[in-house]
Parts: C-alpha cells; sequence; structure tokens
C-alpha cells in the first residue's frame, strides 16, 4: 500500500518464493537456532527458571518460554531521513510464511500475529539517538513464527528504502526535470522489480510533494512490473556499430522500423563528435518531418520527430567539439555547444518564411538526456549553473551504499509478554517507540 493509492502488493505480483521463505533459505542460519531453541523448549514444557536482571512486574515462573510472545519493531537509520518502500513485501512474507514446520507439515500462523504498518512512500527521519526511532512495522505474535523472517524482512526494506531515498534525492537535485532509471545492468536480474518499484516511489512521492508531473521512466519490464508499466528506451551503442558508426544511418532505420510511440533519441557520442552527430541527424530527418507536414500527415510527422539527443561521453574521452581547456565526459561545457547547434541548426537549410519557423521549432524542440556517471551532486551542480539539460539518466549511483546512503533497517524484540501483561525487554540502548504512520494491518487481504 503506497499513500498515493492505498492497494497493497499482494504475493502473486511480488512473486515471493514462499516454500524458501518458509524453509529459512533466505535467513541468517541464528534465526535458524532461534527457532531450534524454542522449539526444544516447546517440546519440554520448559518454563523460566533464570533470573533476569530487569525488574518484572509479576513472577516469570510460569512463562513457557518456547511459547513467548514478543513485540518486535523495525526501523532504520538513515539520517536525516529516509523514504520507506518494502513494507508491502514485509507484509506478504509475514501472511504467507509466517509459522512453523511440524514434521514436514507447515502449520500457519499469521492468523495470530498482530501487524501495525506505515504504507510504502512514507518519510521516517531519524537524528542519530537509537532510542529515538520511528518504526515502519511492529509485530506481535508468538515469536517463533516470524522469527525466521527477519532477514529477508530487512532486506527488501533496506534495499527498496535505500534506493528510493537515493532517487527522491537526485529527483530534488533535478528540479523537476525527468531522471531515467538506468541501473539494470550493475545488478542482478531477479532484483529489478523491487528496485524498478522502489523508484516509481520515490517519482510518485516527489510529484506529491513539489506538486509536480515528472513521468517514471524504466529500461527494463521487469522494473515496471510491480506497479504496471513497461520499460522504455531508445537505442545503445552497438546498433552504431552495426551500422559500422554511422550514426545517421542508424537513426534513420530507428526511425523507419520502430513504432512511432517510442521517442527518437539519438546516441551521439559513438564517434566523440556530438555536435557532428546531432547536427547531421537533424539534418537527415527534416526532409521527411516536412513532406509530412506539408501532407497533413500527423503520424509521419511523429516518425520524423527528433525527440532528443543523448549524450554519453566517457569520462576521459573530450568532445571533439570543445577546446583543451574544456572538461572531460559530459560537461556544462558540451552541453551547452550541442544545445546551441541544435538551435542553430535549422539556418543552414535553405528554408523561408513559415516553414522557417517550423524548422526553427523543429530544432530548438530537440531535447538533451545526459548519462554517464552521474549522481546527485552533478546534477546539483549542473542545475545551479543553469546547464540546459532536459533529462537526467542515472545508473549505477541510484544502488550506492556508502556512509551517507546506507539505509539498514533494523528488527528489536523492544518488548515480551509475561502473565498477560507486556514488559519492556529491548537491549540496552533502544527502547519501544511508536509513529503516527502506524496503522493495523488486516494480513487476509494479503
Amino acid at each position: 500500500m503506497t499513500i498515493f493509492d492505498h492497494q497493497r502488493l499482494n504475493a502473486a505480483t511480488l512473486k515471493l518464493d514462499v516454500d524458501g521463505l518458509r524453509r529459512g533459505w533466505y535467513s541468517d542460519k541464528y534465526f535458524e537456532n532461534v527457532v531450534r531453541v524454542l522449539e526444544g523448549a516447546r517440546k519440554a514444557d520448559y518454563h523460566f527458571n533464570g533470573v533476569s536482571p530487569r525488574p518484572l512486574p509479576v513472577d516469570p515462573s510460569p512463562l513457557k518460554v518456547g511459547e513467548i510472545r514478543v513485540e518486535a519493531q523495525i526501523f532504520n537509520r538513515r539520517a536525516p531521513r529516509a523514504l520507506n518502500v518494502g513494507i508491502d513485501a514485509a507484509l506478504a512474507m509475514l501472511r504467507h510464511a509466517a509459522g512453523y514446520d511440524d514434521g514436514g507439515q507447515f502449520v500457519e500462523r499469521w492468523r495470530q500475529l498482530e501487524v501495525e504498518a506505515a504504507e510504502d512512500g512514507t518519510f521516517t527521519d531519524y537524528e542519530g539517538d537509537t532510542e529515538d526511532v520511528q518504526p515502519v512495522l511492529k509485530i506481535r505474535g508468538c515469536y517463533r513464527d516470524f522469527a525466521l523472517l527477519e532477514t529477508p524482512i530487512l532486506g527488501v526494506l533496506t534495499r527498496a528504502s535505500r534506493i528510493a531515498t537515493n532517487v527522491y534525492e537526485a529527483l530534488v537535485a533535478a528540479r523537476g526535470k525527468p531522471v531515467l532509471f538506468f541501473p539494470a545492468r550493475f545488478d542482478l536480474p531477479e532484483v529489478q522489480p523491487a528496485d524498478g518499484y522502489a523508484y516509481w516511489v520515490a517519482v510518485q512521492r516527489y510529484n506529491h510533494d513539489s506538486g509536480a508531473q515528472v513521468a517514471p521512466l524504466v529500461s527494463t519490464d521487469a522494473q515496471a512490473a510491480w506497479w504496471g508499466g513497461r520499460g522504455g528506451g531508445t537505442v545503445p551503442h552497438a546498433l552504431i556499430a552495426c551500422y559500422l558508426g554511422d550514426t545517421v544511418a542508424a537513426m534513420m532505420a530507428f526511425a523507419e522500423y520502430v513504432p512511432v510511440d517510442v521517442p527518437r533519441i539519438a546516441l551521439v557520442d559513438f564517434n566523440n563528435d556530438s555536435v557532428g552527430a546531432s547536427v547531421a541527424t537533424l539534418r537527415a530527418y527534416w526532409p521527411r518531418y516536412q513532406a509530412a507536414l506539408l501532407n497533413g500527415d500527423a503520424e509521419e510527422r511523429k516518425r520524423w520527430t527528433l525527440y532528443g539527443v543523448r549524450l554519453d561521453t566517457s569520462a576521459n574521452m573530450r568532445d571533439v567539439s570543445l577546446g583543451m581547456g574544456d572538461g572531460y565526459g559530459v560537461s556544462a561545457e558540451l552541453v551547452r555547444v550541442v544545445r546551441q547547434a541544435l538551435d542553430n541548426a535549422w539556418q543552414d537549410w535553405n528554408v523561408t518564411g513559415d516553414m522557417a519557423e517550423a524548422a526553427q521549432a523543429f530544432c530548438r524542440g530537440v531535447k538533451i538526456v545526459a548519462s554517464g556517471g552521474f549522481k546527485r551532486e552533478k546534477i546539483e551542480q549542473f542545475e545551479k549553473e543553469g546547464v540546459p539539460v532536459d533529462i537526467y539518466g542515472v545508473g549505477s549511483t541510484f544502488l550506492r551504499n556508502d556512509a551517507e546512503t546506507n539505509t539498514d533497517f533494523t528488527m528489536d524484540v523492544v518488548r515480551v509478554e509475561v502473565e498477560g501483561r507486556w514488559v519492556e525487554m529491548a537491549k540496552l540502548g533502544r527502547k519501544p517507540n511508536d509513529h503516527p504512520n502506524l496503522q493495523a494491518v488486516d494480513l487476509s487481504q494479503l
């Protein structure tokens, strides 16, 4: 459930490996040990006979440790705040994998759990005090019923929330310009649906907060699987290689054979001449566009409209259009000279009157997509300098996990039930916390 549509993701959409979750396939082994110990205590009908260093309001000796009920809270510590995603996936794990194995037969126990959760797309704040946290999930129930699920629950929350927060910060830096999601090639295929969903939630949250209408743009269908979208894209360098390095020939073929609803975006750095390739492609498209304009053929106009050019110059290269003192890679100088060249390209086309006005609009409507090595800091700098980028493409930096972007989640048992009373039992340095975003969850709906 996101704060935008209030619809929970279900196990079918998530494609959960329910059997693997139930068997502890994805769980740290010490949780398997927990289950063994508690099951052993249950079978032995063990009642607590130790000495608790904590003050207890009741006599603990009747407590059956093997069936102990606990209250667990799950929170993260990314400062100053994190955009939370993965909560629906965590709830689906509880619904379909909470329980225990009884001689080879799995006994479902989700009905015995009391669960409160926030919604995907909510923020939580953190100022460095581990006793003052904002849980996104609270679970009350027999601990052995959900102990094995801690690892996968924390894993999906950590990864999805880290990516969502990274994306949100990039969107803020881009000031409402679209940011393409390009990290698919930098990780396992299996993570694409969760990653793409995290990106989508971040886009929705940014639009919600800013009033913008940024479209979510992912590169694979898998990345859009959880939110019902589709992947999109234009051309890789490989297609230009297939046309022996002739960018214009490759882009003419692209316009000819690819459906008109796919934007024509030329990748123009293959020969390290972004200005030359941009202007040449635009010039080649113009006669076809002009003919369609004169014939009133809207579909053909769309076919031969150059939507954009993508600059993807390698960080160790300086484009031939730049001077010796200019930057390498996709620099501010490169974007500016390409923009100027595009805007003025029509002046050499021998057009006059109304057609000159159409040609000018044709050229100035071309967008610039900047990709290759972009991260939040570079986007911020470009925007501060007024560099005329229209769309940013970001890849591996969305997966960053360092001291600044770390979004690890923690599950703590903070209370235990003793003789019908809930008693605080958190490790020192932690304590039970509440948060207004938490709401009771009916697991039967999942």
